[in-house]
């Protein structure tokens, strides 16, 4: 369904009268998803934007309600699947915007770093900037392709590390659009969870506490899980990583890959013949290919193994709700 230009104009329109003029200039309409997904799969977003603070955020969202119109909040895309038919509404992006960085000594503990990052900033990045200023505890994030919010948001890991270890305060936008903050002992984080994932909100800012280390130890342990990930990760095609959450006594590829589905694909999707745990784009799978895809590895397992696979990816979009 492409966007009724009439909603996009009363949409600037009321941005405006807001005092947000810049912001209305930029919205865009039928805006290809696929380019700011990692699976490289997507249709169009009705409403775009990718504003660059938090008061803009709360002006888009208002705006939105205020037309009847939902609204979809999102980062780097890296861990996401938009249907083919697009995104209804308002899609909001907090990419390159959206992405401070800034760091100042912890004045309760002089053995520690306050980074104040905002949520669109990639991880990778903020990973680097740990690293050049001597801070452990991002090491982990060092190849993980998301952003900050979205990390908050699932509290991302890898290698047995996740972000509740390091995340102190995080600012951000209620469903009734009041700007809030919650420590990091409200924040309800589990295993790919959070209070977010639960209860809604949008994250805004994060606070995060890193330790001094020692610069070569911290660059040798990111070299380390470097190149861990580009021996067993199918890095050069499209996917969002991990498709599904590790079930308790069990390891996700290994049950994969003795079912006989390594390297099974439908369409354009793959399960990858490097690594059973990820689903590829071969180059022109569509999100349709993916989701029956996931369902299928998800219904052979549960009829061989008895174990309900989880997906850590979200599917997003007409179709998928």
């Amino acid at each position: 369904m492409m966007a009724d230009n009439s909603t996009i104009e009363v949409f600037r329109e009321k941005l405006a009268e807001k005092g947000f003029s810049d912001l209305a200039k930029d919205l865009r309409a039928d805006e290809a998803m696929k380019a700011h997904t990692s699976f490289r799969v997507g249709g169009p977003a009705q409403i775009y934007a990718e504003p660059s603070s938090t008061d803009e955020i709360v002006a888009l969202i208002d705006t939105a309600k205020a037309l009847g119109l939902p609204f979809f909040l999102m980062g780097n895309g890296s861990n996401l699947v938009i249907s083919d038919e697009g995104i209804e509404g308002l899609v909001i992006r907090l990419g390159e915007n959206f992405s401070d960085i800034r760091s100042e000594d912890d004045p309760e503990d002089p053995d520690s770093v306050l980074i104040y990052a905002t949520a669109g900033t990639l991880l990778i990045r903020l990973s680097s900037f740990a690293a050049k200023n001597s801070l452990t505890g991002l090491e982990f994030a060092s190849g993980i392709p998301g952003s900050l919010g979205g990390a908050v948001f699932m509290n991302a890991g890898a290698y047995d590390h996740d972000m509740s270890e390091v995340i102190e305060k995080v600012t951000f936008i209620t469903s009734d659009g009041t700007v809030s903050a919650f420590n990091r002992e409200d924040l309800d984080l589990s295993y790919r969870s959070s209070r977010f994932m639960k209860e809604g909100g949008i994250v805004c800012e994060v606070v995060l506490k890193l330790k001094r280390g020692d610069a070569e130890e911290i660059n040798s342990q990111i070299r380390t899980y470097t190149e861990k990930r580009t021996k067993s990760q199918p890095l050069q095609y499209p996917s969002a990583g991990s498709m599904f959450k590790r079930p308790t006594g069990y390891y996700t590829g290994a049950l994969i890959e003795q079912a006989g589905l390594k390297g099974f694909s439908i369409g354009g999707a793959q399960v990858s013949e490097k690594h059973a745990g990820f689903v590829i784009n071969t180059g022109d799978a569509t999100a349709k290919d993916i989701d029956d895809l996931v369902s299928h590895i998800q219904k052979t397992i549960k009829e061989k193994n008895g174990v309900e696979l989880q997906r850590e990816v979200r599917f997003i979009g007409r179709g998928f709700n």
